[in-house]
């Protein structure tokens, strides 16, 4: 019904993934599949709204309405099976804006903040760029998979302000189960610790795999908690700058949308606000679709890489559209490894230690793309590494 396998020309359009590779990578001839955007387009319904919308011609002040948010409240009933109220929502221009607002709004200058290595790169920064300090508490990797450590988790919970939960986790694609989040969510209850919820990719999970909002468990982690939210991964629109946070807390929510105003931000635009009502309205028969085919290109390329070389080994993803390879085998630093996908497979993929230090020797893959893009890269990186080994 859906067409994911046209191969849309990007370039010149832009694209921080298609026209940056002189800047990010020092090469243009590199096969981008690094930064967490699609090169699939959006649900025809999306886009057909956008175009209608534009069609107007008047772009004045613009509002968040009743129909946009119960839009967002339908969507999280339906696919998460999370009862929200419309006035727990707030909007913001991303879920990295978000981030950013809430530890200013519930930390203070040299407050610790907890967060669980590998993770997002922009973790790091939303941190200490307010004078706050990471306290890390890595994932242990084991059985091809991760998980918690609960005993170091909470001995560094005594000593933090909040905790900034990747859920599901970017970029090592576990979908946290109710009992991992319940005994997270105990922990941080127990040492009065804020918790920060990245859950962009909460709609993009692989069959057996559900995803659960960790406020969704209680009425007092709900009021513990703020949930950041998009559309944007989901649907493709990261560039429309829309998201939303929701706070069932209303002094909490209070509190953050005083640090929104302090920075001038109200609202979303007028493409934004009119994306999230079409994608969420609209989109679900699109997504089933795409989660379909991602499922399939995970596959794909894990029993390539697996069977074709002996020094890669994808980690098993749950969620999202990375996965994240485990190129330890090959024996080179982190400064080699990626000298190695850039110069002699051709391929731009994000570099593991971006995400921490103990990830030097990963690399994540984006592989929301058409499958001649998916086989394509993964014949360039085979090549290369057999290429070496000759």
């Amino acid at each position: 019904m859906y067409s994911f396998l046209e191969v849309h020309n990007r370039r010149n359009t832009r694209s921080v993934k298609w026209d940056a590779l002189n800047e990010v990578f020092q090469a243009k001839d590199v096969l981008p599949m690094w930064v967490a955007d699609m090169d699939f387009k959006a649900p025809e319904a999306v886009n057909e709204a956008l175009i209608n919308r534009a069609k107007h011609g008047i772009y004045g002040y613009t509002i968040i309405d009743d129909d946009i948010k119960s839009a967002i409240v339908q969507w999280l009933q339906k696919r998460h099976n999370w009862k929200i109220e419309s006035d727990w929502l707030s909007f913001s221009p991303g879920v990295v804006t978000s981030l950013h607002m809430a530890i200013q709004a519930f930390t203070d200058p040299g407050d610790r903040v907890l967060i669980q290595t590998p993770v997002y790169t922009p973790f790091y920064k939303v941190i200490e760029s307010h004078g706050r300090e990471i306290v890390k508490c890595p994932l242990i990797q084991k059985d091809n998979t991760y998980t918690i450590d609960f005993a170091a988790m909470e001995e560094k919970l005594q000593h933090v302000r909040a905790f900034i939960l990747c859920s599901p986790h970017n970029p090592v694609g576990r979908v946290w189960t109710k009992e991992e989040l319940e005994k997270m969510a105990a922990l941080c209850l127990k040492h009065k610790v804020t918790i920060i919820s990245d859950e962009i990719h909460s709609d993009l999970v692989f069959s057996n795999f559900q995803h659960i909002p960790i406020a969704s468990l209680s009425k007092e982690i709900s009021a513990a908690t703020i949930t950041c939210m998009a559309p944007s991964k989901t649907f493709n629109l990261a560039g429309l700058q829309a998201s939303y946070i929701v706070t069932e807390n209303k002094e909490k929510q209070t509190k953050l949308e005083a640090y929104f105003q302090k920075q001038g931000i109200s609202g979303l635009n007028t493409m934004g606000n009119t994306a999230i009502e079409a994608a969420y309205r609209h989109g679900e028969e699109w997504l089933n679709e795409l989660l379909r085919v991602i499922e399939s290109h995970k596959n794909y390329v894990t029993k390539r890489l697996e069977e074709e070389t002996e020094e890669l080994k994808v980690i098993s993803a749950e969620g999202t559209y990375l996965l994240w390879i485990d190129c330890s085998r090959l024996g080179l630093t982190s400064e080699e490894l990626k000298a190695f996908m850039i110069n002699e497979a051709k391929i731009g993929l994000n570099a593991g230690v971006a995400y921490g230090e103990e990830a030097a020797q990963f690399m994540r893959m984006n592989i929301a793309c058409p499958r001649a893009t998916i086989e394509e890269g993964v014949n360039r990186i085979i090549e290369a590494v057999k290429k070496r080994k000759s």
